[in-house]
């Protein structure tokens, strides 16, 4: 692993890989997103681990999840935790999304919870989602990152997934009373957006845009005042547990931790923790932002709607209009980080953005960046304690739907190591990321075919 030498960052990997590198370095310097480049200076952290450190609980990632689980745990239960990080504060996941927040969590729909586990389980699930979006929007309302409140669009690309978008509706008014609606392209055209593909469109009442870096860095200094300690360029190198307490061995000193909670996400290193080891798919999302648009521009888009709008492709397209007048745009990208600053992913997602918009052909990016996805093995998050026998807690897998759900996680996580039992009986409480038997990198093999056919079935009309 690369060591930071003195005050400065160890420089930005864009090949990082967390399938098969050893883990995600030392003290590296942020990817370059639109979030990182217009969110100003980073909050001041505690600065790495010096020495050895005894604490009641030890977070591990200082994202989304592990610093609203840090939040929390203060806030709720009078625990103040030690955050450890890798890099820098929110380096991965939080500072690469496009800042979507939509009422999901995971990548299964409504009807696919039904199908699952059934009506009831499925009607508390949601009321889990509703409550998490609740939570969501009232740590928000005192963090100045930008927030676009006002719903999401779920657009149809064509015309054969309007019937299934309908279903779709009809299911959340008339089983979880959730006041969806269908849109047909006109509507869509006149009051939204101009998206050419669009065939018509599910509204959810529930959405909000925010600045990614500017809510991780709103998290960061809620949590420290409220006494966590995070500390930066302290990756856990080795893990041991002995007598029910857990040394976690950085480079600048052991700590010891009576309880850990896991929150790394997409960039959970396979030798982290035989309890997570393989049980999640980092897949990779490239996102661009453009130079702020012209009027005319802006006209000929019909941007209108300023909240998050997501279209019906398997590899779908997530995108909106920004509060600076830019475009944000983000689809799949490569399968592997070596083959990641490939520049015929970025070909793919323009051209899907041409699309959409033939206004914006051509037009100047100014942000490019790709990052990792945490997709689990049944595409829904686990928030879990993987053996009663050890005081070791994670919360991930969500599947691209993490920006929200993120918060209510971190704080059903502090609930469980806690042990105040205040969670649900439910699926992702209850149950562990699954393993799906192939090791991820074998797992690889298959997800170029699957790709193939995504595309595919997605452009077929």
């Amino acid at each position: 692993m690369q060591k930071p030498v003195g005050s400065l960052f160890a420089p930005y990997d864009p090949q990082y890989d967390p399938v098969t590198d050893e883990g995600p370095g030392i003290n590296r310097d942020y990817a370059p997103t639109y979030w990182i480049g217009t969110a100003g200076t980073p909050p001041a952290d505690d600065g790495p681990i010096q020495g050895d450190v005894d604490c009641d609980v030890a977070i591990i990632g200082s994202g989304y999840t592990g610093l609203s689980a840090a939040i929390h745990l203060a806030r709720e239960h009078g625990i103040k935790a030690t955050v450890l990080e890798a890099n820098r504060v929110a380096w991965g996941c939080s500072t690469r999304n496009g800042g979507q927040a939509q009422i999901s969590s995971g990548r299964l729909k409504r009807s696919q919870w039904i199908e699952r586990w059934g009506i009831d389980v499925a009607r508390r699930m949601h009321a889990e989602i509703a409550e998490a979006f609740d939570l969501f929007r009232d740590l928000v309302k005192d963090i100045d990152c930008e927030a676009q409140d006002g719903g999401h669009l779920y657009i149809a690309h064509k015309p054969s997934v309007m019937p299934a978008l309908e279903k779709e509706s009809a299911l959340l008014n008339d089983t979880f009373g959730y006041a969806s609606r269908i849109l047909s392209r006109d509507e869509v055209h006149a009051d939204f957006v101009a998206d050419r593909e669009a065939a018509g469109a599910m509204y959810e009442p529930d959405g909000m845009g925010i600045h990614a870096a500017k809510l991780a860095f709103g998290y960061h200094k809620l949590a420290r005042s409220l006494g966590a300690k995070i500390h930066t360029a302290s990756p856990v190198q080795s893990w041991e547990t002995r007598g029910g307490v857990h040394h976690l061995h950085t480079p600048g000193g052991t700590v010891r931790a009576r309880a850990v909670g896991l929150a790394t996400a997409g960039y959970t290193s396979p030798d982290l923790n035989k309890l997570t080891r393989h049980r999640l798919m980092p897949i990779l999302s490239n996102s661009v932002v453009t130079r702020p648009l012209s009027d005319a521009e802006i006209e000929a888009c019909g941007f209108k709607a300023r909240f998050p709008l997501t279209d019906t492709r398997t590899l779908r397209h997530y995108y909106r209009f920004m509060p600076d007048g830019r475009f944000q745009i983000g689809s799949r990208s490569a399968i592997t980080g070596r083959d990641a600053p490939n520049a015929k992913h970025l070909d793919v997602l323009i051209d899907g953005m041409k699309r959409k918009f033939p206004a914006l052909d051509g037009v100047q990016l100014d942000y490019s960046w790709w990052g990792w996805v945490d997709v689990s093995h049944d595409m829904m998050p686990r928030i879990f304690q993987p053996d009663r026998e050890q005081s070791i807690f994670y919360a991930m897998g969500y599947g691209g739907n993490g920006v929200m759900y993120s918060a209510q996680a971190g704080r059903r996580m502090a609930q469980m190591i806690a042990g105040s039992g205040k969670e649900p009986d439910l699926p992702i409480f209850t149950s562990p990321l699954p393993h799906h038997g192939l090791l991820t990198p074998f797992r690889r093999l298959g997800q170029r075919m699957m790709y193939r056919w995504y595309q595919f079935n997605d452009e077929k009309r």
